[in-house]
């Protein structure tokens, strides 16, 4: 009985301790940027040893991504929940417009995430997967929109034609709302122009 009760001890151990670390991590990242922070500010932050953040990442791109994946579910997720609260829409683009009012606008994580593109555009290795994660989340957007768009019989929103193409317009348009956020850190406002930009991009 105690032999099969130690693993799951052990799980549990191990999640507590990857989530601290990732908790810390966000907050060191944001509060001194990515290409300035060391594995002993994370450790320190979180109260563990360099031994702890190596038996769970084996660098600080490693344990960047694991927070992109946290991310990229999360913003996934809003999309489909934000779909999901559309009454009876007309077009697909009522569902864009909902997605606009919810979509994560952190401005902590986008302070971080810039600061890991500008270190992935110097390094191929880390661009190519981080090319690969943007990927996925586009994939993800994609699916909830054509699911939408199916269960409402219309067809892709123009000019731009597809489901796929309108997905890309999403994340692009996320893109660039990082940069108004990041200099005015007006969320209201942030949002706001990214409504227009979907409304320009989808509808023509």
């Amino acid at each position: 009985m105690n032999v099969t009760a130690k693993p799951a001890r052990v799980t549990k151990r191990r999640a507590e301790t990857r989530a601290r670390l990732l908790d810390a991590a966000y907050r060191v990242f944001a509060d001194k940027g990515f290409g300035r922070t060391r594995i002993e500010d994370i450790c320190t932050a979180a109260g563990y040893t360099r031994g702890a953040f190596y038996s769970q990442f084996d660098s600080l791109d490693e344990l960047f991504f694991s927070l992109y994946d946290e991310r990229a579910l999360l913003i996934s997720d809003q999309v489909g929940d934000a779909l999901a609260e559309v009454d009876d829409p007309d077009t697909i683009e009522a569902a864009l417009d909902q997605v606009a009012a919810t979509l994560l606008l952190d401005r902590d994580w986008l302070l971080i995430k810039t600061d890991f593109l500008m270190h992935a555009a110097r390094n191929p290795v880390v661009a190519e997967r981080l090319l690969h994660h943007r990927s996925q989340l586009r994939t993800a957007i994609e699916q909830r929109l054509a699911a939408t768009a199916a269960a409402v019989a219309v067809d892709p929103p123009s000019p731009l034609g597809t489901v796929a193409d309108a997905a890309r317009a999403v994340v692009a348009a996320y893109d660039g709302v990082t940069v108004q956020l990041l200099l005015d850190n007006d969320t209201a406002a942030a949002r706001d122009w990214l409504s227009q930009l979907l409304a320009a991009l989808l509808r023509g």
